[in-house]
């Protein structure tokens, strides 16, 4: 027994002496700035980071490590991610921090591949993402000023940054983990409230909970207005610009706010973003890697944004103003594919960083396999409307006036408005939103009879026609709030009154719509014999056909080896789709037109 005790005593001793050697070495890990010769210093040791963005709210975490290795293979010795408020707390008080939410996971398989870490934690990001990440119940005060010293603001930014940052401390470089640098806010100095006292908050709430040794910085454009509003006295300003810019003039003006310290594009852009219902943008592979090459022979330190653009999944995307809506794809004309697949532009961009410093040696993960599972015949079970007694169990909200998403406690996704024709509409009349308030997108119908669109840049005034009496239904759409700019305190649903023939629509009945929890259940819905084929649904004796949902099931073939595989789905002729999976079973909620 007494050897047994010693025994455990000398593995205590010992993994004791291992804990104090590895919080020794911690303590020896440094990361900052050499003003004197204008660097990076890791360890004491001059340094320069290549990185690339990578969205881990946009990638499944099935898949993290494989585009993370990829990203390595490429050369890079650093990533760099945002960190989504909204995402991670979607209502006042939750938190979600599990599954493909666990960004303390994914921070910590960078570091296992030896990858650092460039952190920009927010509370705004743009991203392309819905409301900039910031949370869409924070406009339930009405008066709230986003982005700026509002006392309302500040309180619930510090409740958010005394959650997540604590998380990040663990995994700042000089704690052992792999993050270098940390942003505050993001390119603040394009919004309106230039407010240096938000800024001021900002600075000492995460120096509150991070420490005073790591690197604080900001990223603006690389225009002096931007940089006036966007910087701050112990804040490293750095600067972002994509192909085709003056790289030199660029510097210089990163250079009138840090005479001295390394020069720093955070955001070199490798493509661009998408609009819905535009082509897909892109950006020459010859553009980006002749501008990448000068950046580096400028000794500079560059993010690649993107290095993989992912996926917009549910309803994250964000827009723009004047509106226009960001598509489920972030594909972004990426080094990394929307799927994760290698690109020319990938491996062009790898040989051009190891011109400057050495890659990894070794095979580059490829692309993952795809299948093609055939066409699956979609049969519709429902409209919106006859669904309502499933998609809204507790009954509609009743109002004189129309209410806002916010208004009905609705975030996200849908929200059906519904009154009776005050007037005889025999010939067509106009249904007007004079206001533009129409946020985003409406489907219009009488008495179940599809009558049109309307949405909040085009299409304000719609001729209807229906007895006195009749029900008109406006099934309202959001399609992603504003991410950049002005207005991104963007609400959503009916935001004015409506008039027919100039007069005040009133008497609301409006039905929050839970999509998501209904569609959980299908296996309870009836559905009829109706089925689409491929563009058979198209075609249609009306242009438009009301919005409904659908599901089709598809099998996944036996004696192939490493299936299930990714795929793509293409809905030919179909207007506006939302798309989801549930075992094998593929559910769309849609609507179609004939093809013009």
């Amino acid at each position: 027994m007494l050897g047994v005790i010693r025994i455990l005593c000398l593995m205590l001793v010992s993994l004791l002496l291992d804990r104090a050697r590895g919080s020794h070495n911690a303590s020896q890990r440094t990361f900052e700035i050499d003003y004197k010769h204008d660097h990076f210093l890791k360890d004491g040791q001059p340094f320069r980071y290549i990185s690339g963005s990578i969205h881990y709210f946009r990638i499944p975490r099935f898949y993290w490590k494989d585009r993370l290795l990829k990203m390595k293979m490429a050369g890079l010795n650093a990533i760099q991610i945002y960190v989504p408020w909204n995402f991670h707390e979607p209502q006042p008080g939750q938190y979600q921090f599990s599954e493909d939410h666990d960004v303390q996971h994914f921070i910590q398989l960078a570091h296992e591949l030896s990858l650092l870490v460039v952190l920009r934690p927010g509370p705004y990001i743009c991203a392309e993402w819905e409301m900039g990440g910031l949370p869409a119940w924070l406009l339930q005060n009405k008066s709230i000023v986003l982005r700026s010293s509002d006392p309302d603001y500040l309180a619930a930014v510090d409740k958010w940054l005394g959650v997540i940052l604590p998380k990040m401390k663990p995994l700042l470089y000089q704690n052992g983990g792999p993050i270098i640098t940390v942003q505050v806010e993001n390119e603040y100095g394009s919004y309106f409230t230039c407010d240096y006292d938000y800024l001021r908050f900002l600075q000492k709430r995460f120096r509150y909970h991070l420490g005073n040794n790591v690197v604080l910085f900001t990223t603006d454009g690389a225009q002096k207005k931007m940089l006036q509003c966007g910087t701050l006295q112990g804040l490293y300003a750095t600067v972002d610009f994509g192909p085709g810019v003056n790289i030199t003039s660029a510097f210089l003006t990163q250079r009138e706010y840090e005479p001295k310290g390394p020069l720093v594009n955070s955001e070199f852009y490798t493509g661009w973003l998408d609009h819905w219902g535009q082509p897909h943008s892109t950006v020459t592979t010859e553009a980006v890697v002749s501008s990448l090459h000068d950046i580096l022979a400028h000794g500079a330190n560059v993010n690649l944004y993107m290095f993989i653009g992912g996926t917009n999944f549910a309803y994250w995307n964000g827009a723009n103003i004047p509106y226009q809506a960001q598509p489920t794809s972030y594909d972004y004309d990426a080094p990394l594919s929307e799927a994760g697949d290698l690109t020319k532009k990938y491996f062009a961009v790898r040989d051009v960083i190891q011109k400057f410093q050495k890659v990894p040696e070794g095979p580059i993960p490829p692309s993952t396999p795809k299948f093609a599972y055939g066409k699956v015949a979609l049969k519709k079970l429902k409209t919106v409307e006859e669904s309502l007694n499933i998609l809204c169990p507790n009954g509609p909200v009743k109002s004189l006036y129309p209410l806002t998403f916010i208004q009905v406690k609705q975030y996200f996704g849908f929200v059906l408005y519904r009154t009776t024709l005050p007037q005889d509409c025999s010939n067509p009349t106009p249904l007007s939103s004079p206001l533009s308030g129409v946020h985003d997108r409406a489907y219009v119908s009488v008495d179940g009879v599809p009558q049109g669109i309307l949405d909040r840049s085009n299409v304000i005034t719609l001729n209807i026609t229906g007895k006195a009496g009749a029900t008109l239904d406006l099934l309202v759409e959001n399609m992603g709030r504003v991410n950049y700019g002005h207005y991104i305190n963007d609400y959503k649903g009916l935001i004015s009154n409506l008039t027919l023939n100039s007069s005040i629509l009133t008497d609301w009945m409006i039905f929050p719509l839970d999509t998501e929890n209904a569609v959980r259940h299908l296996e309870g819905w009836p559905g009829n014999d109706s089925r689409c084929h491929g563009k058979a649904c198209a075609h249609e004796s009306s242009n438009y056909t009301l919005p409904a949902f659908y599901a089709g099931n598809f099998s996944i073939p036996s004696g192939i080896p490493d299936l299930p595989q990714d795929t793509f789905i293409n809905f030919p002729g179909w207007t506006k789709v939302r798309c989801g999976l549930m075992a094998l079973t593929l559910v769309a909620i849609g609507q179609h037109k004939a093809p013009r």
